[in-house]
């Protein structure tokens, strides 16, 4: 009975831990950003606008333009999937296909707002909230924003080809395991397909949530730590080892209410658009301040991805030393622990990993 008890208790810790963390980061968050509310609206989330515009408008217009990029993108990765034996009549792939497609076209129409404007807005944020004081630095030198922006640019690059590979990941899997099933099943018509696409959906999902919230954590600490490319990401790599629930839990409300968002400028904006409504003055007011919301939200997510990173800094303070050469780097895991591991990876820097 002890031990029932004991296990049972250390299992409520465990779950209701990263959830009283994530709290506490979205209310501190919260509060940076009401203290320095005209900062950030004003300067930030005006330079953010520009991208929040576009993202709106590519994926409420995106099905109404004739000459339109997703009808293309959707039969070639149809093409794709039916030459990879997925089946096709699954509502699961075809729903899959569609959401790529769409992320795709629209991510190609705001590319180049997300490589100036956004960034901007990132790059002034992470600025901004300095790490080594609790309250923000105001103003931010142009200096200090344009060494920002450099290294957030190459790991945005970096992290546009990781988010690209845990796609072609997750989908070499699938085809992989539908291989399997259908090779178990070959003289049987009862194979459980809708278990395999419940896994299926998991599976993707959980890669997929992985690799965004790392990319997430390296956008900031390449800010903080003016470092950028793969080195920032192998770091959040690291440092979010031990984390990952929080910053999963972190990613939902934030991803949740961006959705919101999206949903409302479509309900608002694009259903009096396809009315061909009269009222068009008020329409065009109504979206860009749904946008500029869109935007708030955007520089909110940053904010907490700071003081995430800051909190992930203070569990786990990894340390990173280069040669001269520039062919020799080495990551220390923390300061307390003892770990006999001694790992050595050749990715495009010698990177030599170890626990002290």
């Amino acid at each position: 009975m002890a031990v029932a008890a004991t296990s049972a208790t250390t299992t409520t810790m465990a779950f209701t831990f990263p959830m009283q963390r994530t709290g506490k980061i979205l209310r501190r968050s919260v509060h940076i950003f009401l203290q320095d509310y005209h900062h950030f609206t004003s300067t930030c989330a005006l330079l953010v606008l520009p991208f929040a515009v576009s993202v709106l408008l590519s994926q409420s217009f995106i099905f109404s333009s004739p000459p339109s990029l997703l009808p293309t993108i959707y039969y070639r990765l149809r093409t794709l999937f039916d030459a990879a034996g997925f089946p096709a009549s699954s509502e699961f792939f075809n729903i899959l296909n569609l959401k790529i497609s769409q992320t795709i076209s629209s991510s190609f129409i705001a590319l180049p707002f997300s490589l100036t404007f956004l960034l901007f807005g990132k790059s002034c944020v992470v600025a901004s909230v300095n790490h080594d004081s609790a309250k923000p630095v105001l103003p931010v030198s142009f200096s200090s924003f344009i060494v920002t922006y450099k290294s957030i640019l190459a790991t945005y690059i970096c992290n546009s080809l990781i988010i690209l590979s845990a796609n072609a990941t997750a989908l070499s899997l699938l085809f992989v395991a539908f291989n399997c099933l259908e090779a178990v099943y070959a003289s049987n018509n009862n194979a459980p397909h809708d278990f395999t696409m419940l896994l299926s959906a998991v599976l993707y999902s959980i890669i997929l949530a992985h690799a965004l919230v790392v990319c997430n954590l390296a956008l900031v600490l390449s800010g903080s730590e003016k470092i950028g490319g793969s080195v920032a990401i192998l770091k959040a790599c690291v440092m979010i080892s031990g984390s990952t629930s929080t910053a999963l839990s972190l990613a939902v409300p934030v991803n949740l209410a961006l959705a919101a968002t999206e949903a409302l400028f479509h309900f608002r904006v694009v259903r009096y658009h396809q009315m061909r409504s009269l009222q068009r003055f008020p329409v065009a007011m109504e979206s860009l301040l749904i946008a500029f919301l869109y935007s708030m939200l955007i520089v909110l997510d940053t904010i907490a991805g700071c003081i995430f990173y800051r909190s992930c800094k203070e569990m786990n303070p990894p340390t990173i030393d280069c040669n001269e050469d520039g062919h020799h780097c080495q990551i220390e895991i923390g300061n307390d622990r003892k770990c006999s591991r001694h790992h050595k990876t050749e990715i495009p820097k010698k990177l030599q990993l170890e626990c002290r």
